[in-house]
């Protein structure tokens, strides 16, 4: 068994710290340069809630399972790793005598196929793992992390149309700020392994957003990067989703203020006094007093809209985009079978302490 050491591996990179603030728009053009990997992002967060059903991971048996699962989490991926199969029982044999982890394997998926681009830096686009940041660096020490803010109306307003969270800007700023807090902590603890970027700077001037992220990676910048019409990816996935259509096409400045059409007054004036503090951080103009507090029965009638609005969001999607829609239930679906499984045949729990057991 031949186990290659972390030094001789690809730079392993995670972006951080929400979805939809450009993080395709970027992956992709960074892509250009053959030393820079980053396939479509696992989002390994979406097997999280089930990991205590594994019980213990010292257990071979309950290591193996999850190896399998989450090779067949890769599999069902809505955008396919091109020209790469997994074995999971390789796969667990190089890693059974190292430290157990999901995010063990997860990486280990994501190094051997920037491995096999021959690329020098690898990067994840799963932004929620911010939230596992600290175990992220006691697995992989030598990991950074591109931390890209941008304007919370905007973000809460992109997120609020997207499947992939809730669907009530009072519950998307509560992620928000979850995320933004995690990211904080991170660069509070090892400010020399993050760069933080603005969104708005890169729609501003590509090249100079573009130049910095190359330089902190210790990567060349390529001119290609500046011209996203020629990466066949950015075509492929901008006809697969509404979410990605945008990302064959340079990126529009106004874009930026859309959120006046797509908020109204009191949704951003409850963004804006939820996120003060990091609006006047990073250079974001407020439109409001900033004085409208979520309370308990703001929040249960933000569970209620969302409720209804990811019911109507999904029959919407399969009217309108049936491969995104079957696609999409492929995955949620194998997620699903995941859990009963787990719960119908419980695997090995971890022992109990000798105090207890007596």
């Amino acid at each position: 068994m031949n186990i290659i050491s972390d030094e001789d591996r690809p730079l392993p990179v995670l972006m951080i710290p929400l979805r939809r603030c450009g993080s395709h728009a970027l992956r992709l053009r960074l892509n250009f340069n053959s030393d820079f990997y980053s396939p479509y992002p696992l989002h390994i967060v979406d097997l999280m809630p089930l990991l205590p059903l594994y019980g213990d991971l010292s257990d071979d048996r309950n290591y193996f399972q999850l190896v399998v699962d989450v090779v067949g989490l890769q599999a069902v991926s809505m955008v396919k790793w091109p020209d790469v199969v997994f074995d999971p029982v390789e796969i667990f044999e190089v890693l059974s005598g190292q430290t157990r982890s999901v995010h063990k394997v997860a990486w280990e998926l994501l190094l051997r196929v920037g491995e096999r681009h021959q690329a020098r830096v690898v990067m994840d686009k799963s932004l929620d793992n911010v939230h596992y940041a600290a175990e992220l660096l006691e697995l992989l020490p030598q990991m950074r992390f591109l931390n890209v803010v941008r304007d919370p109306r905007a973000q809460v307003a992109s997120i609020n149309r997207a499947i992939i969270h809730d669907f009530d800007t009072i519950l998307n700023v509560r992620t928000w700020l979850a995320a933004y807090q995690a990211a904080d902590r991170l660069l509070a603890e090892h400010p020399d392994k993050v760069l933080t970027i603005r969104y708005e700077d890169f729609l501003t001037d590509q090249q100079m957003a573009l130049r910095q992220v190359c330089d902190f990676f210790g990567i060349a910048f390529m001119p290609q990067m500046l011209d996203i019409r020629g990466s066949a990816e950015a075509a492929q996935i901008a006809q697969r989703s509404a979410l990605w259509s945008s990302n064959h096409f340079p990126p529009i400045i106004a874009h930026a203020d859309k959120f006046k059409q797509q908020l109204s007054m009191r949704e951003i004036e409850i963004i804006e006094t939820a996120c003060r503090p990091y609006m006047e951080r990073y250079g974001y103009t407020l439109l409001t007093d900033a004085n409208l507090p979520v309370d308990a029965n703001m929040a249960m009638e933000a569970e209620e809209r969302s409720r209804q609005g990811r019911q109507q969001a999904w029959e919407d999607l399969k009217q309108k985009n049936y491969r995104d829609y079957i696609l999409r239930q492929c995955r949620a679906d194998y997620l699903a079978n995941l859990k009963l499984r787990l719960l119908r045949e419980p695997l090995a729990a971890p022992p109990k302490p000798a105090a207890l057991a007596r």
